[in-house]
């Protein structure tokens, strides 16, 4: 069973769709008067909460690049689990055409797994952090669902389900409480997709033609013996049209040969 070489970059791509939720978050401040007085685009990055705050601590009189300013997002796969309650049947398989006329590609059914997402934002105030959380948490009623073409080899398109689980807030000082400077207030927003992991797609011949052989029992003439003699031969297979229409009737059929798996063919039954 293993032994298939396959990468269809699954987890990379649930990866990537989060990512893209919240790469375009703005915010504004303003004075007193409520007017604008800067606009800014809130970046965006694949990081954990230590390597960020390691970063936010950093002096950039000891390194050339120097520490980071806020307020920023960044945001990690935490974990991935198997989820028994989206189970599907182990046997039923996806069948599309192959690359010829006797061909068909297959893949069986994808196994969900859940995958756990969580998002930072880090702001030095409280409003740049509610400006920020504001945009997003209206959109998860309790999920927001993403429709994205994940094998493109089988034309597999699927709607996922992104729910938003928890909010947390937690106010970071380093040194004195009056120091503003060293203050960090970190929003973490716990996420769960439901997604799921696709098998190897395989090459399969078609079968176009299924005959059955009906006999029945008989006596020879000094009933020394019983054999089989053939009555009838059923053959099916499928029937189309030159106007591409499904037909039972093999007179106005084409050759199987031209029929794919993907044509909305009949049922033809030949009896001899």
């Amino acid at each position: 069973m293993l032994g298939h070489n396959w990468y269809f970059q699954t987890i990379k791509k649930y990866t990537t769709i989060f990512g893209l939720l919240f790469d375009n978050i703005n915010i504004s401040r303003t004075d007193d008067a409520g007017n604008e007085i800067q606009a800014m685009k809130v970046p965006l990055s694949y990081a954990g909460k230590d390597k960020i705050l390691a970063r936010l601590k950093q002096d950039p009189a000891i390194d050339r690049q120097p520490a980071i300013t806020l307020p920023r997002m960044s945001f990690e796969m935490s974990s991935l689990y198997y989820n028994g309650d989206r189970k599907l049947d182990k046997i039923g398989k996806l069948v599309i055409k192959g690359d010829d006329a006797d061909s068909a590609k297959i893949q069986f059914n994808p196994v969900p797994y859940n995958f756990d997402f969580r998002l930072y934002v880090y702001v030095k105030n409280t409003e740049d952090g509610l400006k920020i959380v504001e945009q997003i948490m209206p959109f998860f009623v309790p999920d927001y669902t993403v429709t994205a073409h994940l094998i493109p080899e089988m034309n597999v398109t699927r709607d996922i389900p992104i729910a938003l689980k928890n909010v947390t807030m937690e106010d970071i000082y380093e040194g004195n409480y009056l120091d503003l400077k060293n203050r960090t207030i970190i929003w973490t927003l716990d996420f769960n997709l439901q997604g799921y992991i696709y098998g190897p797609v395989m090459p399969k011949p078609l079968i176009k033609f299924v005959k059955t052989n009906f006999r029945v029992a008989a006596t020879t003439a000094d009933y020394s013996n019983t054999v089989q003699l053939p009555v009838d031969t059923i053959t099916v297979q499928p029937g189309l049209t030159t106007n591409g229409e499904p037909t039972s009737n093999a007179t106005l059929s084409i050759n199987v040969d031209d029929i794919w798996v993907d044509d909305d063919w009949g049922v033809v039954k030949i009896i001899t």
